[in-house]
């Protein structure tokens, strides 16, 4: 699969306004745990003329509802039904009632300001776009250098099972359309809530390969990811690249089992 890439530099006068991209209705989905010090930053770099901003809560011990509901009137919180950050987006993009998803982090690594350029390559044809940190004009001052040959690794190996042509492939700012969630496949509700497979950090690996076997439309869109404003990471840099080489694994197998 050929993957386009978005060029320039990601200098606020080369962005457009919401207004400028789109009359269609835009949600936000902002997974969160422990980020009550972050969302400050966060919601003010929103561009204006969002349909609806949506924080899943991941039974935050730091007041980060209630700080949520204070800074932004208005926004929907919602407390994710298991653990980990592929659940919270399941449920968020269960909740969604606009027309495009746009799913950024709550740290502030994620710029918000950039909303538009994501939706601007969904209204110019794409279906999923997604974000990149290597595409020309991106870049990162938060990745390390393990992280860094980590990513690159595990790219290659998705870029020649699967037909791709990925720059960046664990990076968690994406944009897709609504009507094509189903193709993810996610479940925000198992029998006793039970984990499944896509609770974790693996998630943003599972969305892209479900776009690419689905045979969606994909742009990358160069990103500047930035340091984390306060706080730890839960990121585990081991623990995680296991999870998304069995990610790899599980879904090339799902893809034959689909092909029969």
């Amino acid at each position: 699969m050929t993957i386009t890439r978005l060029a320039g530099v990601l200098a606020p006068a080369t962005t457009p306004t919401l207004e400028q991209v789109t009359q269609q209705r835009v949600s936000v989905v902002i997974p969160a745990l422990n980020e009550a010090r972050n969302l400050e930053h966060v919601f003010a770099a929103l561009p204006a003329g969002l349909h609806e901003v949506i924080v899943v809560d991941g039974h935050s011990t730091d007041g980060t509802p209630e700080i949520a509901r204070q800074l932004l009137p208005g926004v929907r919180v919602i407390t994710q039904t298991r653990k980990g950050k592929g659940n919270a987006l399941a449920c968020g993009f269960a909740a969604v009632t606009g027309d495009i998803i746009v799913m950024i982090d709550a740290d502030g690594s994620t710029d918000p300001a950039e909303i538009p350029r994501f939706v601007s390559a969904l209204t110019e044809g794409a279906d999923f776009a997604k974000g990149s940190r290597f595409a020309p004009g991106a870049g990162s001052s938060d990745i390390t250098a393990l992280r860094r040959l980590g990513n690159r690794a595990l790219g290659m190996v998705v870029n020649a099972t699967f037909g791709t042509s990925y720059s960046d492939l664990c990076y968690g700012y994406n944009a897709f359309w609504a009507k094509h969630l189903p193709v993810f496949d996610l479940t925000p509700d198992s029998p006793g809530q039970r984990p499944v497979w896509g609770d974790g950090f693996e998630i943003e690996t599972l969305l892209n390969l479900r776009a690419a076997t689905t045979g969606l439309s994909i742009v990358e869109v160069p990103s500047f990811e930035h340091d984390r404003i306060h706080g730890t990471s839960n990121l585990n840099t081991f623990r995680d690249g296991q999870r998304v080489l069995r990610t790899i694994v599980t879904e090339r197998l799902r893809r034959r089992s689909l092909q029969r």
